[in-house]
């Protein structure tokens, strides 16, 4: 048996392995502005943009939905060693977002650029301080031997018209202390996933220029190698299995093809995977595959999505999109949908049958709103996809059927001040344990399922 077909075995018969979640690519041509509002705004825009689009977090979960998959049980949850329900309320450390590493929650906010709580017990353990203004939705992106990988606003002096000139650096701290390692200046204030990524043995950052891709010393900051690509064409970026792939078309109003390339994690050279017909938007990876949508059809009730193996072996089916979609997950052999009718929908991206839809369980907000639905979470080994809305609902359904195993509410009040524009609301997991976050709110639960 050949590696890739290990590799398909394990992901047939495995379901309770999570990768790290990767959010919507945001708008990857944002230019830097000057005037802190301007900043603001584009910045809240540009991720409002991608939840209203589709909006990414992706876990390793079920497979196609097999005899053996539906006989499963969702069981009970259980809290991990040590853990008591908690919550936090204080401002300035967690508005931004947060991350889950181990037992520790490393969050942002405006106050702060990083902060590590005991995911435990809600203790905040050390800080560190903003630059300026703490405004943007970013949080820290990843956590790897004992680094954490964030952003922050680069000192910069006032301009001869008063203005502060903002602008975004790439920083990584150390995850027992707090200590800033280093930080390397970015091009833009694009502080989404595809700012910055992990590969094997560096860091993948959008640095010196908008057109280039650096590989960073994760210890040091210092470029290891660059690839930059040519004026005119813009390339999103992926990580599969520590490897970084870049998918660019011409940056034209006119749909064009898609080119797939292939960077060596060590040197950086490029090899082309395969092209594809269209202009692609990358919306995750599962496994050793990016899942790429071609977007709706003319009606607006299709959308064509594709997925690319490491090979460049591909796979397409037409969904049917009954509603305008509020936020949309790739969960292993899924995608899963929500609309802003409430309507939440399961799809193998195998075979491109519909597997379920029902309600979300939740109140959804207005979709003319700054701030969405969070972003969906998947507990691979309950079974279970989790949905959290502003208003503090909290719902879990049956990844197998769809159907409602479980249903909360939590106060997590209002955003309040130290809230930028557009921060919106978070959902995460340790282990079985809910983290609920709204604003500098958080709330630590476990959900009762099969009591």
């Amino acid at each position: 048996m050949t590696t890739k077909q290990v590799e398909e075995k394990v992901r047939e018969t495995l379901h309770a392995v999570a990768l790290d979640r990767v959010r919507a690519p945001g708008d990857l041509v944002e230019q830097v502005v000057r005037r802190r509002s301007r900043r603001r705004f584009s910045q809240a825009a540009g991720a409002t943009v991608a939840v209203a689009a589709i909006t990414v977090g992706v876990v390793f979960g079920f497979g196609g939905g097999g005899a053996a998959e539906q006989d499963r049980p969702v069981r009970p949850a259980a809290s991990p060693e040590g853990w008591k329900p908690w919550q936090s309320g204080a401002p300035g450390a967690s508005e931004r977002g947060c991350l889950v590493d181990g037992s520790a929650l490393y969050c942002s906010g405006s106050k702060y650029d990083a902060a590590k709580f005991d995911a435990n017990t809600g203790e905040r353990l050390w800080t560190v301080k903003v630059n300026r203004e703490g405004d943007g939705p970013d949080r820290p992106f990843a956590v790897r031997d004992g680094v954490v990988y964030a952003y922050r606003n680069h000192t910069a002096e006032n301009q001869p018209n008063g203005d502060y000139m903002g602008g975004t650096d790439l920083m990584a701290v150390d995850a027992d202390t707090g200590d800033v390692l280093w930080a390397v200046k970015m091009p833009q204030d694009d502080r989404t996933s595809q700012a910055a990524m992990l590969i094997d043995g560096a860091v993948l950052a959008n640095t010196p220029s908008l057109r280039t891709m650096s590989a960073l010393d994760p210890l040091t900051g210092k470029e290891k190698w660059r690839h930059t690509w040519d004026k005119g064409i813009v390339c999103q970026r992926a990580v599969l299995s520590g490897v970084p792939y870049l998918l660019c078309t011409q940056d034209t109003e006119e749909p064009d093809d898609t080119d797939v390339l292939r960077l060596d994690p060590a040197t950086g050279s490029a090899k082309k995977v395969v092209t594809i017909p269209g202009r692609q938007q990358l919306m995750g990876t599962s496994g050793d595959r990016m899942v790429l949508g071609g977007g709706k059809d003319a009606a607006g009730k299709h959308i064509q999505l594709t997925t690319i193996s490491s090979s460049g072996e591909q796979t397409s089916h037409s969904y049917r999109i009954d509603g305008e979609l509020a936020n949309s997950d790739v969960v292993g052999d899924r995608l899963i949908s929500v609309t802003w009718q409430g309507k939440a929908s399961a799809y193998s991206l195998t075979t491109g049958k519909t597997l379920w839809t029902g309600p979300v369980g939740v109140k959804m907000p207005d979709k003319d709103m700054v701030s969405g639905i969070a972003s969906p979470v998947v507990s691979a080994a309950q079974g279970v996809v989790y949905f959290f809305s502003p208003n503090g609902d909290l719902s879990g359904l049956d990844l197998r059927t769809g159907e409602q195993v479980w249903h909360s509410h939590v106060d997590t009040g209002k955003s309040g001040p130290g809230a930028g524009f557009g921060d919106s609301p978070q959902i995460l997991l340790y282990e079985d344990v809910l983290v609920a976050r709204n604003g500098s709110k958080i709330v630590s639960l476990l959900p009762r399922i099969g009591d």
